[in-house]
């Protein structure tokens, strides 16, 4: 996901009735929580407790959706979206073993969710990663994609326009659980002059407030794939600090990446061939550069009308250094293509480099660490108890 992490940080000050109290302030029409209750500081990400199981969660969180429903569906329309959205999908959830021990369901279905529990057991066993009721339920959401990411910039700018949620702080992004809400809103922003993109997300995550399932959109996956999205997944149950996209996704990345690598070698399996993740890892070389000439040229104080014309332009370069990447150096590998062919803009640049901008710094730390999962994921949270200023010192430093 783009996805909604999720985890101990900023929950545990959280309760639903502030969420439901909180009021909604349109800015370029995006809504912006004004919270009810006061925001912890950013230093004080708390360590990651010792949770219930997600049963107990559901119960808990229950009681209050109604409440919430209530206040959201009268207040704002997004929230009301959101909590419906939610409820359904945790009406569709049902258990993985009882579904594979049933004969009349789809026999590759069952063989599928049988290598999702294997992999489920080892998240927690082998990675350390929660061991809860999560990923061990199943849901068919009869769409390609559980939400659809709605990322948004000023014409002239490459900085998302941010928004804040309780739980999950601030974002780039904000997540409709139907397609024609997500376009319909994003048409309307660019009629205000913004820059637009859609992105569909496969799953995302409710920060351990409830046991989030295996859902059909992430099936889509090979079972390696899909494997190593539930590492991924999981971590962002583990741990997630509010308000900090880059280090969230970018620990989240690294145990996935490492999680799989385990997990290969657990089953007697060869490593993964890396020519893949190099070439993905030059596009989001060649996006960010692009990102950046688009920075400098914004900030050259230029007229309006010369800054579109060379803002096509630089479009017009990005396309063709892809190419030329995918045609002298990829062998003509077209994976990329369609993306390419989707209309650009200052939006769709936003998402790189989101994921994987610390995962080095996080290698580092779990070498540091002895390669022990529990001692690194304690070493993340203590990271993510400083402030903002030191621990992104910290990680540049590991990462050196």
């Amino acid at each position: 996901m783009y996805k909604a992490p999720a985890g101990d940080h900023g929950r545990r000050g959280f309760d639903w009735a502030s969420w439901a109290a909180a009021g909604c302030n349109r800015q370029h029409g995006l809504c912006r929580v004004r919270y009810a209750r006061r925001r912890q500081p950013d230093h004080r990400a708390i360590h990651p407790m010792p949770k219930p199981n997600a049963t107990s969660i559901d119960s808990r969180s229950l009681r209050w959706v109604p409440l919430v429903l209530a206040v959201c569906l009268n207040g704002c329309s997004y929230y009301g979206q959101l909590a419906v959205g939610q409820l359904e999908l945790l009406h569709q959830r049902e258990p993985i073993e009882a579904l594979i021990a049933d004969d009349s369901r789809d026999a590759a279905l069952r063989q599928r969710l049988s290598e999702v529990l294997q992999a489920r057991r080892f998240a927690s066993q082998a990675l350390a990663l929660p061991d809860n009721d999560s990923y061990r339920l199943y849901a068919e959401l009869g769409r390609p994609y559980v939400v659809w990411n709605l990322f948004a910039t000023e014409e002239f700018s490459v900085k998302p326009l941010e928004h804040c949620f309780p739980i999950a702080g601030c974002v780039a992004y904000r997540g409709y659980f139907r397609q024609g809400a997500a376009r319909g809103e994003a048409a309307r922003l660019r009629l205000s002059g913004l820059d637009t993109h859609v992105a569909g997300v496969e799953a995302y995550s409710t920060l351990g407030w409830f046991a989030d399932p295996l859902l059909s959109s992430m099936l889509r996956r090979n079972d390696e794939q899909l494997a190593a999205l539930i590492f991924h997944e999981l971590a962002h149950q583990q741990l997630y600090l509010p308000g900090d996209t880059a280090f969230n996704e970018s620990y989240a990345t690294f145990v996935e990446r490492e999680g799989l690598r385990q997990w290969r070698a657990s089953r007697g399996l060869p490593q993964r061939d890396e020519q893949a993740r190099v070439r993905y890892r030059q596009l989001v070389e060649l996006l960010l550069d692009t990102r950046q000439r688009l920075e400098q040229l914004y900030a050259s104080g230029r007229p309006v009308t010369e800054l579109r014309a060379l803002k096509q332009a630089e479009f017009a370069t990005l396309r063709q250094r892809y190419r030329h990447l995918r045609d002298s150096r990829w062998n003509g590998d077209r994976r990329f293509d369609r993306w390419f062919a989707q209309p650009l803009n200052n939006a769709t640049l936003v998402p790189f480099g989101l994921y994987d901008r610390w995962v080095p710094a996080f290698a580092a730390l779990f070498d540091a660490n002895g390669r022990d999962w529990e001692r690194f994921h304690e070493a993340v949270a203590a990271l993510a108890k400083r402030p903002a200023d030191e621990r992104e010192q910290a990680l540049t430093q590991l990462a050196e």
